[in-house]
């Protein structure tokens, strides 16, 4: 919960104030008194008379009531303050600095506890405990530097990790980012990342709200509450975009599924970013170059210029931005010559637009003139302008800005030149502007945004899936994997299109099955669940003798409960599974089957449930999607078929939780027609 208190109080406590400024608690004193804070501040230290001149209350109880209260005092000491300052004081929120909680014992959790019951009780708004503190345009409530001149343009940042905040801040403010509120969340002991991002969300009000929120997290405590937020958000005009650290487990690889092994927890992060429209970031310096160009209007197309003095970094961005999906188009004509005849001999206008090293700043107004004006296919600008160590740049600076504030499309620009021409990048900056200075982090970060979808719209789940099967199923059955029969009877319940087939135990009933069915059969053994590489799948049996012989065979295998018995089908091979994520729900996966799932690993992923739109979108990213489509004689598939399978499927696992692991592999395609091969599905009840 975010309340009033905590963002704008009209007075604040600091319990563990110091005249030591090296102390926590006296430079959180001093932050905020010598910041933006117009209310009434007070100190609260037993052992002191005054606190950096201001007269120090020894006890709660002489202090007046008071808004906030941020804790600078051992963790064992904060319980019984937390509740004398809710009770008499009438306190309603408490950011507490102090570590030694759930972060480092038994103990510490159990304090904590007692801690989050006392605001619950008292219905009060609490950050951390385990933080650096909260900035916002009312108070600067943290120990820690940089503190940033917040401006109601700026990006919101909520933090789960006060380091890294600070970390990030300063990789932002060098390049001109600026910021509104900054939270670190510490423990999260009851407010969390998410709970933050909702407050933003419930209290964004049009041309006055950051447009741009950044978000660092260590854990995901609500992914849904995420999605929700996130989702509502984007759709009211704001950009997100994130770092999810510790993505990283072995334990998760040790599945005994293809679906398993490679549905990693990372990829539910991934598939819910995705799903909500979240820009995904790697690190501080990718997150904060992307938030600099979230500050710019959405681009309109993926068609960029770009204006340089200097080849070697332009030709490095056209490689980042190609590679990356978006165009840097050749430009000739009648207006391509016009601007070559106002450029030095040896330039070029073809773009990259290299006006070269002795290139004068009224040249690269007129670059920036004509594709302003003259090139309409160009959507953006990108000019690199560092000093040739020639001539200062201001005025090519001025030029530059005074083009970006005239103009309609957006101008990023690059200015290298940190060291060489600090003064001069300084003085841009000091405009409202923001510098990128590393052409290719600019050309990543544009290819990120223009490469992550829009929030899915909430859809209506797919029908024609019998629930009430499937959940019979489920409840019946044991742990670990379902027999042959039981996963068809899923498979039928939810619309899913399979090959007839009938399990052998015996010779008498291997030979009547073989009739009915007809030559050419496929093998497969019941029991081990890896059956290829036990040489359990036989294909293309021909005839009588053949089916004896392999039959002979597959009862040797270690783990033998019977064979399944199935007519051969031809067509493309395809591959849809999930995986259940603790949390998250199933990720589910979609590709090319049969042995390309393995070797070629061409797979796309997405969080159930999925509309159809999701699916196909999933279908229309695998590398593989020309095959599926049909191209140089090789007969296509029906992807619109397929993609209601993936939905369905995802619906489906909607409602069964106990489904830990599922494969259908291969889904034989044939135009019009998708059957399943061979299914596998895992039962766990720890998942439900």
């Amino acid at each position: 919960m975010i309340n009033r208190q905590l963002i704008d109080p009209e007075s604040i406590v600091v319990v563990g104030a110091s005249n030591q400024l090296s102390k926590p608690g006296g430079k959180i004193f001093h932050n905020i008194r010598n910041g933006t804070f117009q209310g009434k501040l007070y100190a609260l230290n037993p052992r002191e008379e005054t606190i950096q001149g201001v007269p120090s209350c020894r006890e709660v109880m002489e202090l007046p009531d008071v808004d906030l209260a941020i804790l600078a005092i051992p963790a064992a000491a904060c319980p019984d303050v937390v509740r004398e300052l809710s009770e008499t004081r009438n306190t309603r929120a408490f950011i507490i600095i102090s570590a030694g909680f759930s972060e480092e014992s038994q103990e510490g959790a159990r304090i904590e506890e007692e801690i989050v019951r006392i605001c619950r009780l008292y219905d009060a708004a609490l950050i951390g405990p385990n933080c650096i503190g909260v900035l916002t345009p009312a108070y600067q409530g943290v120990f820690t530097l940089p503190i940033p001149v917040l401006d109601p343009g700026g990006c919101d940042f909520i933090s789960g990790s006060g380091a890294t905040a600070v970390f990030i801040m300063e990789s932002g403010l060098h390049k001109g980012l600026r910021f509104n509120h900054v939270f670190s969340v510490g423990n999260s002991a009851m407010t969390g990342v998410e709970d933050v991002l909702q407050y933003f969300d419930e209290t964004y009000r049009e041309g006055s709200s950051s447009r741009v929120k950044l978000l660092y997290f260590e854990t995901i405590r609500d992914p849904e509450k995420l999605l929700r937020h996130a989702g509502s958000l984007i759709r009211k005009g704001c950009r997100i975009a994130a770092i999810k650290a510790g993505t990283t487990d072995a334990g998760n690889r040790a599945a005994s599924s293809h679906t398993g092994a490679m549905a990693s927890p990372d990829l539910a992060v991934d598939a819910l970013f995705r799903k909500a429209g979240i820009v995904r970031c790697d690190g501080r310096e990718e997150l904060t170059t992307v938030a600099s160009v979230m500050q710019y209007p959405p681009l309109k197309g993926k068609n960029v210029a770009i204006i340089t003095h200097a080849g070697g970094p332009a030709v490095m961005l056209t490689d980042v931005l190609v590679k990356g999906g978006m165009d840097v188009p050749h430009l000739e004509g009648a207006e391509a010559e016009a601007l070559l005849s106002r450029l030095y001999p040896g330039s070029s206008a073809a773009n990259p637009i290299d006006i070269l090293a002795t290139g004068t700043a009224e040249q690269l107004g007129v670059a920036i003139e004509s594709c302003e004006h003259s090139f309409r296919e160009i959507d953006a600008m990108v000019v690199i302008y560092g000093t040739p160590g020639l001539t200062p740049v201001f005025e090519a600076y001025d030029v530059l800005h005074r083009k970006m504030e005239a103009g309609k499309k957006p101008v990023f620009p690059v200015l290298p030149s940190i060291t060489t021409a600090a003064e001069e990048v300084r003085e841009f900056l000091s405009r409202g502007h923001v510098n990128f200075p590393d052409e290719v982090q600019l050309g990543k970060a544009l290819t990120r945004i223009c490469n992550t979808p829009p929030p899915a719209e909430v859809a209506p789940l797919p029908g024609g899936v019998d629930i009430g099967i499937v959940s019979r199923v489920i409840d019946d059955a044991q742990e670990g994997y379902l027999s042959p029969e039981m996963v068809g009877r899923i498979l039928d319940a939810t619309g899913i299109l399979r090959v007839k087939e009938s399990v052998a135990t015996d010779e008498a009933s291997l030979l009547k099955i073989a009739r009915e069915t007809g030559y050419p059969l496929a093998m497969k053994v019941v029991g081990p669940v890896h059956k290829s590489d036990v040489g359990g799948v036989a294909l293309g049996i021909s005839d009588e003798q053949e089916l004896r012989d392999w039959f002979g065979k597959m009862q040797k295998i270690e783990g033998y409960e019977g064979v399944l018995l199935q007519p051969m089908l031809k067509g493309t091979e395809l591959f849809a599974g999930a995986k259940y994520e603790k949390g998250f729900g199933h990720v589910v996966l979609c590709g090319l089957g049969g042995i390309h799932v393995e070797v070629m690993k061409d797979l796309s992923y997405g969080l159930a449930p999925l509309s159809p739109d999701e699916a196909s979108q999933m279908i229309r990213s695998l590398k593989g999607y020309p095959l599926l489509r049909g191209i140089r004689g090789h007969e296509g598939i029906n992807t619109d078929l397929f993609a209601g399978i993936i939905a369905r499927l995802s619906s489906m696992l909607v409602h069964a939780p106990g489904i830990a692991e599922l494969d259908l592999n291969p889904i034989m395609g044939r135009g019009d027609r998708l059957t399943v091969v061979d299914a596998r599905i895992r039962i766990s009840k720890d998942v439900v």
